[in-house]
């Protein structure tokens, strides 16, 4: 029936009824953000699509940090961010989900019995069903073109192979043994966190339709296929047909100086002697292929390479190899940027793939036919993403510098081609309560005669008007990018009443390779000159206190923290994280020798004179500044040797200082870890620059005296009347290889 009510009589009551009803009440003020509030994040990640595009898993990890505990589990939403619910709800590690070919069923590592095994979780519903009982555990796994098939991969003896009852008795003797040694004739003797045991990486082959047959060792001998990864991961893929897998592997006879991975296949069903001999499809590039993929006609092998031997950051280039053809060419030639991950669309005629650029990670989409590269969308920072199967839409985990990661919808068809719009909003509630900080963009002249990227992050409720204590942190690498990407220090200094600063100075990513390598052989040069520049800017700006600066690195920017030390700068207190100090030593200590070798130019025997100059042991009766110094006890990569000899040089030039040793800890420690290290921090800051004390006695967390105690004693307030952690968490995943995205 229609109201013959006129039009402005209605708008009139309409107007009336507002004016007469009660005032909404203002939405509550959001508060500064603490250390317990940023493990109260939950991680979201790991996304896949499902075969038939209507719904999607993706992975939510979840902490309890009174009771030092943390899980991850499975969930599920519509491709249209309906329906989000969980899969799974055990507090334990339930990750890398993967649909089987047809849909039917969700397979994950789970670590509910021990070992990550690969678990079946029926999508029609029902209980997971454990596939496989692997000694040692499944690192990464994947379904064979028709799902009846699964590749694996896990670390073996090579005399051993797929053979699990001999695998068990060798580990058997390894753990129940007396004799706790390494006997080593070659390198490596260890790698990053772990000594090399004997054991090998390989990819094994399951029968999923005769539970009978053996397992088969698709990639033998005694060489790691796929090649080892700091990151994990799974370097290798299987051909649409099934018939082919293709792996990585590094086969240099001298392993520890050099970075020639190579590209190799291998039939899937072929004989022993096949598979003792795979075919290098690279033995030509003398330095890093990897990452492959198969089109989805199968016709092309795509891979990424680099070209100089030896250059672990070399131009991540995007290449193809033509299997009839026999023949390789690039297809990122003329772009001047790291290519990181990538996906061919589903037809096959479009590759779509993320890069460095200028503090993001834009999605690009390369037209394969003429090779034009655009630009599909450019905000924030890509943890990954995936194609959906009509190729219309892609699911993207994304994060900011304010905003955790969330799964985003991508349109990549039609009119509506680069909206995004979001799928997952877990953080949402958090976000409404505590105030995380964006970043501003500026850029800052140097000496150089470059332009620094600076982003800077304020506290909360920030006032120009006012002074604030400052904190510039140098990125590890070095030959890496601070981003628009959400981390743990960019918002729990913030939230102590610090400005910080995150230069990308020369020897970062995103600004052409040749502004990346001129670090090399430069350590002691432009960089730090970029890094004084900024430091200078900030000192002059209204909002600053000159008088309370600080500056903080990790790893690379750990050793410009040691090398600060020993030189003049405007910085009141330092702080120094798996830094490296006397370069000379750290060259023999280290694993990755061909790291050093490209880097300081040389051996030291080659390059006495250089490795002197840039190492900061040469500059210790120079050493004033107060320093915090921290280090992981199993960090192979720069072992804590070189940070205890810093802080002895600190402690005999009686100079404020203080030493952290994780004794867990590698170059990355682990969670728990990271609430010492922030602690610490804040605690090191608030005595010499004045920002908020640490809500937790970093002395307390080290004697266990804070969290993992009885249930109603953890819970109690901390000082400072911090309050506990709720039961959600922070993502683990790392941000890039040599610096993780909680550091």
């Amino acid at each position: 029936m229609t109201s013959k009510r006129p039009r402005a009589i209605l708008v009139a009551a309409i107007a009336a009824a507002a004016l007469l009803a009660p005032p909404l009440a203002a939405a509550p003020a959001k508060r500064a953000a603490t250390i317990a509030d940023l493990y109260a994040v939950q991680g979201v990640g790991e996304p896949v699509i499902a075969p038939d595009g209507k719904s999607l898993a993706f992975t939510v990890t979840t902490t309890d940090l009174p009771a030092v505990k943390r899980w991850t589990n499975l969930w599920r939403v519509d491709a249209d961010g309906k329906n989000a619910r969980a899969l799974t709800v055990l507090d334990k590690r339930d990750a890398s989900p993967d649909f089987s070919p047809d849909g039917g069923t969700l397979a994950f590592l789970s670590t509910r019995s021990g070992t990550p095994q690969v678990w079946f979780l029926p999508v029609a519903g029902g209980e997971p069903e454990k596939k496989t009982d692997l000694p040692g555990g499944v690192g990464a796994f994947r379904f064979s073109p028709d799902g009846k098939r699964l590749f694996l991969v896990a670390d073996v003896w090579p005399a051993c192979g797929a053979d699990l009852d001999c695998n068990r008795k060798k580990d058997d003797a390894m753990e129940k043994g007396k004799m706790k040694a390494v006997v080593a004739d070659s390198l490596f003797v260890r790698r990053w966190d772990s000594w090399e045991d004997g054991k090998r990486t390989h990819i094994l082959l399951l029968d999923l339709a005769d539970p009978k047959a053996p397992l088969v060792d698709l990639t033998p001998g005694d060489f790691d296929s796929p090649a080892f990864s700091a990151g994990g991961g799974a370097d290798f893929d299987v051909s649409p047909d099934g018939k082919e897998l293709a792996f990585t592997s590094l086969r240099d006879p001298f392993p520890a100086a050099s970075t020639n991975v190579d590209l190799y296949v291998v039939p899937v069903d072929g004989t022993p002697e096949q598979r003792k001999a795979p075919r290098n499809l690279t033995a030509k590039n003398p330095a890093a292929d990897g990452a492959p993929r198969y089109s989805p006609d199968g016709k092309l092998l795509a891979f990424k390479m680099q070209r100089t031997p030896g250059y672990e950051s070399d131009r991540f280039l995007l290449a193809v190899f033509d299997r009839a053809a026999g023949t390789s060419r690039v297809l990122t030639e003329e772009l001047d940027s790291w290519v990181g991950d990538y996906r061919f669309s589903p037809d096959g005629k479009k590759v779509f793939f993320t890069a460095d650029v200028r503090g993001r990670t834009p999605l690009h989409e390369l037209d394969l036919a003429s090779g034009k590269i655009d630009v599909v969308t450019s905000t924030g920072f890509l943890d990954t993403f995936q194609i959906a199967p009509d190729g219309t839409w892609a699911v993207l985990a994304r994060r900011q510098m304010h905003l955790p990661t969330e799964l985003y919808r991508l349109t990549l068809a039609g009119k509506e081609r680069g909206k995004v719009t979001p799928l997952t909003s877990v953080n949402e509630k958090l976000l409404s309560e505590v105030a995380l900080a964006p970043m501003e963009e500026v850029f800052v002249d140097s000496p150089t005669g470059k332009k620094v990227q600076v982003l800077l992050v304020k506290p909360h409720d920030f006032d120009p008007a006012k002074k604030y204590p400052v904190i510039v942190n140098v990125h590890g690498g070095p030959q890496m990018q601070w981003a628009d990407a959400f981390r743990l220090d960019a918002q729990v200094y913030p939230g102590a009443g610090y400005v910080v600063a995150f230069p990308n100075p020369h020897g970062s990513t995103g600004w052409g390779q040749d502004y990346t390598a001129a670090i090399s052989g430069d350590w002691d040069g432009k960089v730090m000159k970029d890094v004084l520049a900024v430091a200078d800017w900030l000192s002059v700006q209204k909002w600053a206190d000159k008088d309370r600066m600080g500056a903080m690195g990790w790893s690379w920017g750990g050793y410009a923290m040691m090398w600060l030390a020993g030189h003049d700068h405007p910085f009141q207190a330092l702080a120094a994280m798996m830094g490296v100090y006397d370069l000379r030593s750290m060259y023999s200590m280290t694993e990755e020798l061909w790291f050093p070798e490209w880097d300081l130019k040389g051996t030291p025997w080659q390059n006495a004179e250089g490795y002197a100059k840039q190492s900061p042991s040469s500059y210790v009766t120079k050493f004033k500044t107060p320093t915090l110094v921290l280090t992981g006890q199993k960090d192979f990569r720069v072992p804590y040797t070189q940070s205890l000899a810093f802080f002895t040089d600190l402690q005999k030039m009686g100079v404020p200082s203080r030493l952290v040793v994780f004794e867990n800890g590698s170059h990355w420690p682990g969670w728990y870890d990271m609430v010492l290290y922030y602690s610490a921090h804040l605690d090191w800051f608030h005595r010499y620059l004045g920002g908020a004390p640490s809500p937790y006695d970093p002395k307390a967390l080290a004697f266990n005296d804070v969290f993992g105690k009885a249930k109603e004693e953890a819970s109690a307030p901390a000082k400072d009347d911090a309050k506990p952690a709720p039961k959600k968490a922070v993502p683990p995943k790392p941000e890039e290889k040599k610096v993780p995205a909680n550091g």
